[in-house]
C-alpha cells in the first residue's frame, strides 16, 4: 500500500476534489484523458499547476504530481484549471451534511442524551474543520495562479525588454542612414555638372530614402508598450489586493469554538441529562455563511487573475510580430547602407579610371607634338658657316624616325579607345 501513487486533483471549476490511482510509468496524457472523463474538461484545455505555480511537463510521466515520501502524500495537491474560462462565478455549493448533523440543524433545540449529543457533535466540529480546510485548498489554488501569472508576467517583462531594446536600435540606424543618405545626395549632385552622372542609380538612392521611411513604422511600439504598462498596473493592483491574503480567520475562530464547545460537552458526566444544540448549530450556520463569503471574493479574484494572464497570452504573440518586424527592418536598412556604400566606392573607381586616362593622352599627345619638331629642327655645323639650303631637307635616316613617331601615336590612341571602352562599360555595370 505505501509503494502506490494517488494523486489528487483539485477541479478549481466546481471546486471538487478527484482522485486517481497512478499506474507505473502511466504518462501525463494519459492522466489527462482519464481527467477529461471524470470532469468533462478536454485535454487540451487542461491546465495542471503545482503549489509552486509550475505547469506540468507533458514530457515527463503522470509520477511528477506525487511528492516524495509518504508524509504529506494524501494532502498534495494538483490544481486544474479549465484555459477556455477565464470566469469562475460559482456557486459552488458547500460539503453536504451527515445526517446526523443535518438532524440537529433542522432542529436546533430537540434534546438529545449526552452519549449521544457527543457523537453529533463530534461529526459536527468535523464538519466545520472541513469547511475551513476546503477554504484552506481553494485558497491555495488561487495563490497557484497567482504565481503562475507572476511567471507569466516575467517573461512578459523580458520579451518586453528585447523589443524596446531592437526598436532603439532600429531607430538610431534609421537615424544614422538618413543623415548618410542625405549628405550623399547633396555631394552627388555638386559633383554632377562635372563628374560621373547616373539617373538610375539617384533614382534607387531616392528609393532607399522612402524605404527606410517605411522601415520607421516597425520602431513604433508605443501601443504595446501602453498595454504592456497598464497590465504591470493591473498585476501590481492583484498583488496588493486583500483578496490576495487569506481571509479564513473568521471560520479559524469559528473551527476553534466548535472545539471548545465540543471539549465542553465531553466534560459532562454520561448521566441521564439531555442538552439542545442550539451554540453548535450557530456555529455551523456562520462558518457556512462566512465560507460562501470569502469564496465569492477569492473566485472573484481568481477571475481577475486569470483574466490577466490570458491577456498576456494574446500579448505573447504581438510582441513576437513586433520582434520579427523590428529585426527584417533592421536587416533592410543595413543591406541598403552596405549597397550605397559599395556604390560609392564604385563611382570612386570609375573617376579614378578616368582621371588617369585623361593624364595619360595629355602626356602623349605633349609626346607627340615635340617629337616631329624636334624630328624637323636643322643640325646647326660647327662653326659660323650657314647651313646649306637643302640641309633642311630630311635624310633617308630621318624619314625612318618619323615613321617610327607616327606608329607610336597609333598604338596610344589604340590604348585610349580601349580604356574609354572599359570606362564606358563599367558606367554600364553600375547603372544596371
Amino acid at each position: 500500500v505505501l509503494f502506490l501513487q494517488i494523486v489528487h486533483i483539485l477541479n478549481m471549476t466546481s471546486a471538487k476534489i478527484v482522485s486517481f490511482l497512478l499506474h507505473p510509468e502511466e504518462s501525463l496524457h494519459s492522466l489527462q484523458n482519464r481527467i477529461e472523463f471524470e470532469t468533462g474538461i478536454s485535454t487540451g484545455n487542461q491546465e495542471l499547476l503545482l503549489e509552486t505555480g509550475i505547469c506540468l511537463d507533458p514530457r515527463k510521466p503522470a509520477s511528477q504530481c506525487v511528492i516524495d515520501g509518504v508524509r504529506g502524500w494524501d494532502s498534495y495537491m494538483v490544481y486544474l484549471f479549465d484555459k477556455s474560462r477565464t470566469v469562475y462565478d460559482g456557486p459552488f455549493a458547500s460539503r453536504s451534511l451527515s445526517d446526523c448533523v443535518n438532524y440537529i440543524v433542522q432542529d436546533s433545540k430537540i434534546q438529545l442524551p449526552i452519549p449521544q449529543l457527543r457523537k453529533v457533535w463530534a461529526e459536527a466540529v468535523h464538519y466545520v474543520i472541513g469547511l475551513k480546510e476546503d477554504y484552506s485548498r481553494l485558497f491555495q489554488g488561487q495563490r497557484a495562479a497567482m504565481l503562475s501569472l507572476l511567471r507569466y508576467n516575467a517573461n512578459l517583462i523580458k520579451m518586453k525588454n528585447n523589443m524596446v531594446s531592437a526598436s532603439q536600435q532600429l531607430k538610431a540606424k534609421l537615424e544614422f542612414f538618413h543623415q548618410s543618405i542625405r549628405l550623399d545626395l547633396e555631394r552627388y549632385s555638386d559633383q554632377m555638372a562635372y563628374g560621373i552622372s547616373s539617373e538610375k542609380m539617384l533614382k534607387a538612392w531616392k528609393e532607399m530614402e522612402e524605404k527606410a521611411s517605411q522601415c520607421a513604422q516597425a520602431e513604433d511600439i508605443g501601443y504595446l508598450d501602453e498595454q504592456i504598462m497598464a497590465l504591470h498596473t493591473e498585476i501590481v493592483e492583484l498583488q496588493k489586493s486583500p483578496y490576495a491574503r487569506r481571509q479564513g480567520e473568521v471560520m479559524e475562530s469559528l473551527e476553534q469554538r466548535a472545539i471548545d464547545l465540543y471539549k465542553q460537552l465531553k466534560t459532562r458526566p454520561p448521566d441521564h441529562a439531555y442538552s439542545d444544540s442550539t451554540d453548535m448549530v450557530k456555529i455551523i450556520v456562520q462558518t457556512v455563511q462566512s465560507q460562501d463569503r470569502v469564496l465569492k471574493e477569492l473566485f472573484g479574484h481568481l477571475s481577475k487573475l486569470l483574466g490577466c494572464k490570458q491577456k498576456i497570452i494574446d500579448l505573447l504573440p504581438e510582441i513576437e510580430v513586433a520582434l520579427n518586424n523590428i529585426k527584417e527592418a533592421d536587416n533592410s536598412v543595413m543591406q541598403m547602407q552596405g549597397k550605397r556604400q559599395r556604390e560609392i566606392w564604385h563611382l570612386l573607381k570609375i573617376a579614378c579610371t578616368q582621371s588617369s586616362s585623361r593624364s595619360l593622352v595629355s602626356s602623349s599627345l605633349e609626346g607627340t607634338a615635340s617629337s616631329p619638331a624636334a624630328a624637323w629642327i636643322p643640325q646647326s655645323s660647327s662653326g659660323n658657316t650657314p647651313p646649306h639650303p637643302l640641309s633642311s631637307l630630311a635624310a633617308p635616316q630621318e624619314g625612318d624616325d618619323f615613321a617610327a613617331v607616327i606608329q607610336e601615336n597609333v598604338n596610344y590612341l589604340e590604348l585610349f579607345s580601349s580604356i574609354l571602352q572599359e570606362v564606358r562599360q563599367e558606367q554600364n555595370s553600375m547603372m544596371v
